[in-house]
């Protein structure tokens, strides 16, 4: 009672205002995020990651008993644990809205172990991203706790001990102290291993190019590299040293270039699909030379709710583990109406592009990594983030919205000139050319594409 010092927490819990609404997410900033989204009847909570584990002093698995797990609660989950039981005894309703992925699942299925809640209730929500429409449409569809997520996530866990805990004593004792062996990186050093052994199994082989240099009438330049010796088109390896390659240039004294063949062709150049985590990973650390790990930790910020001003906290991407490249039919509708605002006809493609994974594993069922929404342009946004936020939102919302847009278009031309002379041996150069006729969604996500343009001839 107010003016009051309560004796203890049984007495608080005695007053506390009953809860209709319990949610329970893993991350506070995921918490703080879904708050702002519902209303009185709605309390959400954080249960900072994973409330339950296997003991760090022993193996904590019982190899004879079908390799069951022993999990305990860490000392430094106690005090959350503890606070969860207690406001869970004075709610009504209690949802689990941990991330989707296996991770998530085992974080719901232990927190419904802890706090002693029937296996089969329909208490488990799940949505891509973070957004008002996403959560009030997951509390619609609630469903059971997934045991073969919680499966694979045990599974894993399990693995990681068996390895880890029989392998890494002896790394101790025969290299260094603090090293860890696992079930990654134990298969990991082995490719590394044989990759080197196959690096130093190479026997470097000398070759040798010619490329020739030639100005037209007009005086334009250009080069061209020597390919064909009469109807032999060589390979990298031909020219096996300098005196071949002298020889060759002796037997070109004199002749006569002419052109032999131009061939003109226009292509169309499909954009990218949206990114999945792996291409997310392996395009950050190309550009900005991120590791998989900062990337993964920049994203998940981004996911959780990044606090935009007045609008407050904002799911800015959906969830960023995922192999699937599909996308919502109203995010498609959503960036068609973009780009019809922001750019040209031409570059609006006639329908939606659809993109298909060629893993059968893939979860069809998710999405790709997109924006919440492609109108929240990330120049209008940056002051909200910081340096390595802004480069990977801005990455997201270019590689979402290109995978809309039409084909650039590229003009490609190959020229092939022969060298003549008085000899029964034609040597033939070739030159290559190219240059984007249209852009397409080259405009908002460009590549390294350095354009070689050959002279009119």
């Amino acid at each position: 009672r107010k003016g009051k010092k309560l004796r203890s927490r049984k007495v608080y819990i005695k007053y506390m205002k009953k809860i209709k609404n319990l949610i329970i997410v893993e991350s506070p900033t995921k918490a703080k995020t879904i708050s702002q989204f519902l209303g009185n009847e709605f309390k959400v909570e954080s249960s900072n990651g994973h409330v339950r584990d296997l003991p760090k002093s022993k193996m904590g698995i019982k190899i004879e008993e079908n390799f069951t797990p022993q999990y305990i609660v860490p000392v430094e989950k106690r005090k959350i644990v503890n606070r969860l039981k207690k406001i869970a005894s004075n709610s009504e309703t209690i949802y689990f809205a941990t991330d989707e992925d296996r991770e998530g699942e085992a974080i719901a299925w232990h927190l419904a172990e802890i706090l002693n809640l029937e296996k089969n209730k329909k208490n488990r929500i799940v949505f891509h991203e973070i957004t008002k429409d996403a959560i009030l449409e997951a509390l619609k569809n609630p469903r059971e706790i997934d045991l073969n997520l919680v499966d694979a996530q045990q599974a894993r866990r399990v693995l990681d001990r068996l390895v880890g805990y029989s392998l890494s004593p002896l790394l101790w004792k025969k290299i260094a102290q603090k090293l860890s062996a696992g079930r990654v990186q134990s298969a990991a050093l082995r490719l590394i291993v044989e990759r080197k052994r196959e690096i130093e199994k190479f026997v470097p082989q000398e070759y040798w190019t010619i490329v020739a240099r030639f100005k037209t009438t007009n005086g334009d330049e250009f080069e061209a590299t020597l390919y064909k010796i009469n109807d032999k088109i060589f390979d990298k390896f031909e020219i096996k040293n300098e005196k071949d390659a002298k020889e060759i240039l002796k037997n070109l004294e004199g002749a006569k270039y002419i052109i032999s063949e131009i061939e003109e062709k226009e292509i169309k150049r499909n954009p990218p699909p949206p990114f999945i985590t792996s291409t997310l990973q392996q395009e950050a650390n190309k550009r900005f030379g991120y590791s998989t790990k900062k990337t993964m930790v920049i994203a998940q910020q981004l996911y959780e709710g990044i606090k935009l001003g007045k609008e407050g906290m904002i799911g800015l991407i959906t969830y960023m583990r995922t192999d699937s490249f599909n996308l919502s039919e109203k995010f498609l509708i959503e960036t068609r109406k973009y780009i019809k605002e922001k750019f040209k006809d031409s570059y609006l493609p006639k329908s939606f592009r659809v993109y298909k994974t060629k893993s059968k594993l893939a979860q069809e069922a998710h999405e790709a990594i997109r924006p919440t929404s492609i109108f929240k342009e990330p120049e209008k946004i940056k002051k909200f983030l910081t340096k390595d936020q802004f480069k990977i939102y801005d990455l997201i919302w270019r590689r979402s919205l290109a995978s809309q847009m039409s084909d650039a278009e590229i003009k490609n031309v190959k020229i092939e000139i022969l060298a003549k002379k008085n000899s029964e041996e034609n040597y033939y150069f070739k030159a290559s050319g190219s240059q984007i006729k249209f852009d397409g969604w080259l405009n908002v996500y460009p590549l390294k594409f350095e354009e070689t343009i050959l002279p009119q001839l």
